[in-house]
């Protein structure tokens, strides 16, 4: 086990300290200048378009796809995870405070990054052998790239994209309840891994009808429950809130200016940490929530691409960052970092609401992980059904439950380190295939005059 952890970390290194941060941000950046602050420009229609039809019946999702409301809860189920409780926990404390502000940054530039995921996988999107609506980074890859080198690719892709999410993937958020349960009620970790496992293949038997349905449901109810949770403790603390948000913004660029911080941390920390737990968390340019965007029944890929924008901010600027207030407004950071992951942010809500705020905390992140762990089946379903046809879905099925009964009790750090790993291997193929296709993003965003979509 030992030498498992020392290749993946090693492995881990040479993708996160510098690769995939300049290919994320920069591929952030390369898409917001190529689409003129899309972000910005388009931030009125997503919320509109998103919030405006929360509440509006949605009839049931089927072969030919899902509501645009019910693509974006899917995503959603996906990005609001671990990552935006046990992820953001680690990040400060490895990276300090400031790891929270290269989240930002990651997410204000990833905003523009997903709407190119969302309409490629809106215009490419295509049919299986069942008849089912399907589409995804494989099929825009497919398309930038013809011949081998573009199968090679997307295989690439698919293979990567299974064992990111669907197993080691799935493995951190079932490790995650696990924990937490055990803090909160001292219930074994297996115990809580194989009921997750066994309400998990419910789902996943369903179909995408079930999948449509349960995150349609539990993502608003999930999302409300938390905000005013950590609402409440911000509130309560609301005199510390000046210095967190100067300790976020200053420990960016100087990490040892930031009294009582980490000891150790460094900017390289605070945009290592802040960048892969902002991917983990929000998902942009990993190629996964396309996946979900592609069998919305919308008019235009870019109605989609406005809606999958929606899906990186309430994410990263709205449940991360409450995270992130309520872990360094109660002052429960430790110096030496000794404190990290789930258990960090379980002692900053107990810290205002005693021994309930750890089973707040329990039952969110079950709320939370749950939702992530059939988000990310399903992506991992689409490209299991590129690879090898519907024949071996069941098989699938049971191997990501086994994951999360064997995830629940894994070591931490390990499951952490895999999941990253997997994460940034699948990056690589998908941004590539974004690049080359950037002239097509740029004509669906000026194609959407004629849909009665305004660009300005």
């Amino acid at each position: 086990m030992a030498a498992v952890e020392k290749f993946f970390g090693a492995l881990n290194g040479f993708l996160w300290d510098y690769i995939l941060i300049i290919l994320l941000v920069g591929t952030g950046v390369w898409f917001t200048l190529n689409l003129k602050f899309i972000q910005v420009r388009k931030f009125t229609e997503g919320f509109k378009r998103t919030f405006g039809n929360m509440f509006k019946k949605q009839g049931d999702a089927g072969k030919d796809g899902m509501s645009s409301f019910q693509a974006l809860a899917t995503a959603i189920a996906a990005q609001v995870g671990t990552g935006n409780i046990a992820g953001a926990a680690t990040a400060i404390a490895v990276g300090g405070a400031g790891a929270i502000f290269w989240m930002w940054v990651s997410a204000f530039f990833g905003m523009a990054t997903i709407y190119a995921e969302a309409t490629m996988a809106q215009k490419y999107k295509t049919k299986d052998e069942n008849g089912q609506v399907t589409g995804g980074p494989v099929y825009y890859i497919k398309a930038a790239f013809k011949g081998t080198f573009g199968k090679v690719l997307a295989g690439c892709f698919a293979v990567f994209i299974i064992f990111a999410l669907g197993f080691m993937g799935n493995a951190v958020q079932s490790n995650s309840i696990g924990a937490a349960f055990q803090q909160a009620f001292g219930i074994n970790p297996i115990i809580i891994g194989v009921i997750v496992a066994v309400l998990a293949f419910i789902v996943f038997a369903g179909g995408i009808k079930r999948i449509a349905q349960v995150t349609e449901l539990l993502v608003p109810i999930m999302a409300i429950f938390y905000i005013l949770g950590a609402l409440i403790v911000i509130i309560m603390n609301i005199g510390e809130l000046p210095r967190v948000l100067s300790d976020i913004v200053v420990g960016g660029f100087n990490p040892q200016a930031v009294a009582g911080g980490v000891a150790g941390a460094t900017i390289k920390l605070a945009v290592q940490k802040g960048v892969a737990r902002g991917l983990f968390s929000n998902e942009a340019g990993m190629g996964s929530t396309p996946h979900a965007h592609a069998v919305a029944k919308v008019k235009h890929p870019s109605e989609q691409g406005y809606v999958a924008m929606m899906g990186v901010f309430i994410d990263t600027f709205v449940i991360l960052n409450l995270t992130a207030f309520v872990i360094l407004i109660t002052g429960v950071l430790t110096p030496d970092g000794s404190l990290t992951g789930t258990a960090l942010s379980q002692a900053a809500f107990s810290a205002t609401f005693g021994k309930v705020g750890e089973i707040f905390l329990a039952i969110c992140l079950l709320f939370f992980a749950f939702s992530t762990i059939i988000g990310w089946y399903f992506f991992g379903e689409a490209n299991v059904k590129y690879l090898f046809g519907e024949k071996v879905l069941k098989v699938y099925a049971v191997l990501v439950c086994v994951c999360i009964v064997i995830g629940s009790a894994l070591k931490v750090e390990l499951v952490w380190t895999m999941a990253d790993c997997f994460n940034g291997l699948m990056v690589i193929p998908n941004l590539i295939g974004l690049w080359a296709l950037t002239g097509v993003v740029k004509q669906i965003d000026k194609e959407s005059n004629q849909f009665g979509i305004k660009t300005k």
